[in-house]
């Protein structure tokens, strides 16, 4: 299946003489969630602005849905809708106004019931007449994504989208992202909530000084690279751990109650058996356990921290 964003061989250097982004390519499928994950300075805006048609690109290829984002410029920015990181909006026009202008910017026919229903979905409609610097910095941000909504478009970016905003607002927009994605709408968001992309998102790109350090589905990269943990909570405190049992990943908390053994849960053997009869056989007895998977916020730092020490990086 022909993927509906395709990016291959993207460069882009300032006039600094920094290199926002070295060669990437990239694919990205309809109706897929897609999360960008990487650090201040990274490069995610400066992708996501290339693509967008905000900023041009250095050299390489960006087509969305076929169409070329340079020569081909007004279809393919037409099936993109944005909500940018920064708040940008028409301060004295209503709310009413600045989405139907917004959705005849694209040249979309007028659809008042559809724009009611965007405006009542992000829970706006009792603030249609209202000028948008009456409104509060949640609502602003409630306009954004209905004038990214306006024109129906296809792939919808978001840009640190819950980044500030209130608890209420995050809830409503991750619903409206689910109902977008059931109806076909591929979202690609980049975001500092890890724990957001965890649960959004079907895939993860990891972005680092320019560079795709690494893009996979979610629940590959968790099972590839999520260790797991068994925590034995002893009945007596050790003061360190036996010599015989040095071999085992094993640690010991600093009072001596708790033993973390760490293992690959792809493994066939987890060797836990073999550890427990150890444990037993030095007559060291737990009284509870419970084991844990590497958050995604984890694996993202372990990746980026790699990445860096593969660079000669250093903290």
């Amino acid at each position: 299946m022909q993927p509906v964003i395709s990016i291959r061989q993207l460069t882009k250097t300032y006039a600094s003489g920094h290199p926002a982004l070295q060669p990437i390519d990239l694919d990205i499928h309809k109706g897929e969630i897609f999360a960008l994950l990487g650090p201040n300075g990274a490069g995610k805006t400066t992708l996501i602005s290339i693509v967008c048609g905000i900023v041009n690109p250095g050299s390489g290829q960006v087509l969305v849905g076929g169409h070329d984002i340079v020569r081909d410029y007004r279809a393919a920015r037409g099936m993109i809708g944005l909500v940018p990181q920064e708040l940008f909006n028409d301060a004295f026009e209503s709310v009413w106004a600045t989405v139907r202008f917004s959705r005849g910017l694209f040249g979309k026919p007028r659809n008042d019931a559809f724009l009611e229903q965007l405006l009542r979905d992000l829970s706006l409609w009792e603030k249609r007449d209202a000028r948008i610097f009456e409104l509060s910095g949640g609502m602003k941000r409630r306009v954004m994504i209905a004038k990214a909504l306006s024109h129906e478009p296809q792939i919808l970016f978001l840009d640190e989208p819950t980044a500030g905003v209130d608890v209420e607002l995050r809830r409503d927009m991750w619903e409206m992202v689910r109902g977008l994605r059931e109806r076909g709408v591929t979202i690609i968001l980049t975001t500092h909530y890890i724990e957001e992309a965890e649960e959004m998102a079907d895939r993860i790109g990891v972005i680092r000084q320019g560079q795709l350090v690494l893009v996979q589905d979610k629940a590959t990269l968790m099972q590839q690279l999520g260790k797991k943990q068994l925590s034995l909570q002893l009945q007596h405190p050790l003061a360190a751990i036996p010599a015989e049992l040095a071999s085992y990943p094993l640690e010991l908390s600093e009072d001596g109650q708790e033993l973390v053994y760490t293992f690959d849960a792809q493994q066939e053997h987890t060797g836990i058996a073999e550890l427990l009869k150890r444990l037993a056989e030095h007559d060291i007895d737990f009284k509870d356990l419970q084991t844990r998977q590497s958050s995604l916020e984890e694996i993202f730092v372990s990746l980026v921290h790699s990445h860096d020490v593969a660079n000669g990086e250093h903290a």
